[in-house]
């Protein structure tokens, strides 16, 4: 793997949730309620929901006489009313508003009304570049949205740096040929792979070089 610290990247790209915000407590409770509802065990189910767009999560379920679409709308505007709870990860509103805004984006699996919500309040920079799951045909794990991420910033994908937090993120972006770190506050422990992983933005800092951005450990 290369060493992080001693390359360079044409841009930057950021998973949202549990990457640069915290939104856990709003999910557990919309989520929550809404496995209780069909009769799903919250404890076993909500792990399976992070990095995916909501209506995939639904769909997977298999479960009978539902509308997947109708559902998953219902969620997010859930989310949407509900932001109590939505935090900024540690050291992110620093890191991010030292980026200039044509070198970063945000890649998330969240409709833009819901990511442009969570953004605003966990106090963070709005990008200039967002990809959301309507952008998309096919959400993560395919690697369509960080493809379309690099396409809007005019880089190669193979000159990105993505930041994230899921598998299915980790997967999208490795078969996008990006460079992957995890970002790892919200995990009770550490993830497996050979990624660098990082607990939050706390000791490390982005380095603008010649034509790119680099990162420094503090």
């Amino acid at each position: 793997m290369p060493d992080l610290f001693a390359s360079s990247f044409d841009a930057f790209l950021f998973d949202m949730d549990g990457t640069i915000l915290n939104s856990i407590a709003v999910a557990e409770r919309v989520w929550g309620a809404w496995a209780w509802k069909f009769g799903l065990n919250p404890e076993v189910f909500l792990p399976t929901i992070h990095g995916r767009r909501a209506s995939e999560t639904i769909s997977s379920l298999g479960l009978p006489d539902i509308d997947p679409e109708a559902e998953a709308a219902a969620i997010t505007q859930a989310e949407i009313d509900e932001i109590k709870g939505v935090i900024a990860i540690t050291g992110a509103q620093r890191f991010l508003s030292s980026l200039p805004s044509h070198r970063w984006a945000v890649v998330t699996s969240a409709p833009a009304a819901l990511a442009k919500r969570r953004i605003e309040a966990a106090g963070l920079p709005t990008p200039a570049t967002i990809v959301t799951s309507e952008d998309v045909r096919r959400g993560k794990p395919a690697p369509d949205c960080f493809i379309l991420a690099a396409e809007r910033l005019s880089v190669d994908p193979a000159r990105c740096l993505v930041f994230e937090d899921a598998e299915v993120g980790i997967t999208a972006a490795t078969a996008a040929g990006c460079q992957v770190v995890v970002i790892a506050e919200t995990h009770k422990l550490r993830m497996a792979g050979d990624h660098r992983q990082f607990e939050n933005y706390e000791h490390i800092k982005p380095k603008i070089v010649t034509g790119g951005l680099g990162l420094i450990q503090i």
